[in-house]
């Protein structure tokens, strides 16, 4: 990927420090950054940039968090109108250290958007709210567009890669979601060359279909610094293509493989698609 250095991209990058925003494309370090922001793309991070959890796999700090800012909703909706998006990704750190995980302040963040800018899509990558009952009815009541939780990982690499999170309560996460509104598209992404197998994959891809998720994203893990979870392997492209033509025979609405693939890359465009696809499966 080229260094990020466009006049769109710097462009970008002032609107987000006027707002006094963070983006999880700057604190995860997203290879993407460049193109994305050159396009004036950038995936909002609310909730502060501490992170209650120690992912083995991830680059955003852990500790113990600020106070939650009152005014953030406010501040991402207004950012959102300035940059003109179309399609809104709204991410953010574990917030364990909440009643209800943040799930509130998410969705005021939703409304606040839908106010400022009401022609805009909207997609949350959540928490899993880890006993926070309650939590996800305030995010799902909201009504964002897409509802994405990552499972990131096979369910064997949990205890290394993903130790504060437990598999089968985020894959029920993302099933109470259908459950719920069956209308909202459900939507949720795994990293691989973490040491696991094609068919741990697989697998994953058959519980993510049991749990009704529409969309799939499958990307090649990079390992921020030394000191985080090593890569394994590198996928080849001819393998993120099989995994890709596999999770549509399995019945994915939407699938994006490839070693570049984020939650957020190319994510309003591929909205679009699956919301066509919907409309011209229902007739």
């Amino acid at each position: 990927m080229r260094a990020p250095s466009s006049e769109g991209y710097r462009a970008t990058r002032a609107v987000i420090e006027e707002h006094g925003l963070s983006t999880v494309c700057q604190e995860a370090g997203c290879p993407n950054v460049g193109e994305c922001w050159s396009q004036g793309h950038a995936t909002m991070m609310i909730m502060g940039e501490t992170c209650t959890r120690a992912c083995s796999f991830c680059n955003v700090a852990t500790g113990r968090p600020d106070a939650l800012d009152p005014f953030e909703p406010a501040k991402v909706a207004d950012a959102v109108a300035k940059l003109g998006l179309e399609h809104v990704v709204v991410t953010s750190v574990d917030r364990d250290d909440l009643a209800d995980g943040g799930a509130e302040h998410i969705a005021q963040t939703i409304r606040a958007i839908r106010r400022k800018r009401p022609e805009a899509t909207i997609e949350v990558l959540t928490p899993d709210f880890l006993r926070k009952d309650g939590a996800l009815d305030l995010v799902v009541e909201a009504r964002p567009d897409v509802f994405n939780h990552n499972l990131e990982t096979v369910p064997g690499l949990y205890p290394e890669v993903r130790p504060g999170a437990r598999y089968f309560h985020s894959l029920r996460l993302l099933q109470q979601v259908k459950e719920q509104d069956p209308s909202m598209f459900t939507k949720s992404g795994i990293m691989v060359g973490m040491g696991e197998t094609r068919i741990q994959v697989h697998q994953v891809m058959d519980d993510m279909r049991a749990a009704d998720v529409d969309f799939l994203t499958i990307g090649q893990y990079l390992q921020p610094t030394k000191k985080h979870y090593p890569v394994r392997e590198y996928i080849t492209p001819d393998a993120f293509e099989a995994y890709e033509t596999a999770a549509y025979a399995k019945g994915f609405s939407m699938v994006s493989a490839s070693p570049l693939t984020r939650s957020s890359y190319h994510a309003g465009d591929d909205f679009r698609r699956l919301r066509a696809a919907r409309l011209a499966s229902n007739g």
